[in-house]
């Protein structure tokens, strides 16, 4: 077989490869969305996601409840599919207005810290029209 055909060949083969796992990591970060609806339907969600140029990629997940307390927060990083989400149990219970200028202070160095930051203002733009439609009712 010429050469160009078994690189061909490999190419599809690694292309293939590729889809699959980029399936099952999508799987897994659909299933870890639902288990957080499921568990917490009453606070709120933000994510946000850092792409180093060669290193690794970076998608956090934060859960609050009603009052801005972290309840849950979550780092997916890696540079394969085979990434998976760890919990970062040191914040959870802290009040999210505490830990966000440590996390804005250092978003400037990218990876983890850019993607919980991200997270934050996130969920700080979510918050805002829920407490505003709070207040009208009340």
């Amino acid at each position: 077989m010429e050469i160009w055909k078994i690189a061909l060949v490999l190419l599809v083969v690694v292309w293939g490869l590729q889809s699959v796992g980029m399936w099952f990591q999508m799987r897994h970060y659909r299933s870890v969305m639902a288990a957080i609806t499921d568990k917490w339907s009453d606070g709120h969600l933000g994510a946000g996601n850092a792409r180093g140029r060669f290193g690794k990629g970076v998608i956090a997940m934060v859960v609050v409840d009603e009052n801005a307390v972290i309840r849950k927060l979550m780092v997916m990083e890696g540079r394969s599919v085979f990434a998976k989400f760890r919990p970062i149990s040191e914040y959870e219970g802290r009040r999210l207005s505490e830990i966000k200028t440590e996390f804005a202070e250092l978003s400037a160095q990218g990876g983890r810290a850019r993607a919980i930051s991200q997270a934050i203002d996130q969920l700080e733009r979510v918050r805002e029209p829920a407490a505003q439609n709070f207040a009208q009712a009340a």
